[in-house]
């Protein structure tokens, strides 16, 4: 038996499970009893649990990048970070530290495993880098930040730090980290 939005309920569901235990240790079974179907309903929405993970990275990318506006005046550069980096920090702080960003999860426990969904993270990490990448050239178009360093090495920098600020504070439980990278990115690198 499907149900007309038996694929959204897997994806819910796998993402709930995959978060909270990690890919391995997730079963297909646990993700269709999650969403309340039968595990026979998996395999009509997906072929592989590896499919259902590259799915999983899709969907959890859409929201994570996308037009980053820089302001042009010094007093509302933080405006950026309460609408990307700030706002994602919050997030993590908000699940109390117990689960980490989903594409930092797959990169470390799935990048030599599944072929697929390394492809699926490597273009993502690449949109969102480009995004980051075409807010810091405007900002330093518009001179709000300096031209000492390229853009695009600046955006890599920065979500690298920021991936390892997610590690950092699940490790610590606490949210020096993600000061620390505020702090230091915004007020001693992009400035």
């Amino acid at each position: 038996m499907t149900t007309p939005n038996g694929r959204a309920q897997i994806i819910a569901a796998g993402l709930r499970t995959i978060l909270k235990k990690g890919y391995n240790a997730s079963d297909i079974q646990e993700i269709t009893a999650s969403a309340g179907l039968p595990r026979g309903s998996f395999y009509k929405h997906f072929e592989s649990k590896e499919a259902l993970g590259a799915e999983l990275v899709r969907q959890y990318g859409r929201p994570a990048h996308g037009a980053l506006v820089w302001p042009t005046s010094q007093s509302r550069r933080w405006n950026v970070c309460d609408g990307h980096f700030e706002a994602m920090s919050d997030l993590y702080i908000g699940m109390k530290y117990e689960r980490g960003c989903l594409l930092g999860n797959f990169s470390v426990e799935l990048a030599n495993q599944c072929p697929l969904i390394r492809a699926r993270l490597a273009a993502l990490f690449s949109d969102w880098t480009q995004d980051i990448e075409s807010a810091i050239s405007e900002a330093q178009r518009t001179a709000a930040i300096s031209t000492n360093a390229h853009a695009g090495r600046l955006a890599i920098f920065l979500l690298d730090s920021f991936e390892g600020a997610i590690l950092r504070a699940r490790v610590a439980k606490s949210r020096h980290a993600f000061d620390a990278f505020m702090r230091v990115v915004f007020t001693q690198i992009l400035v």
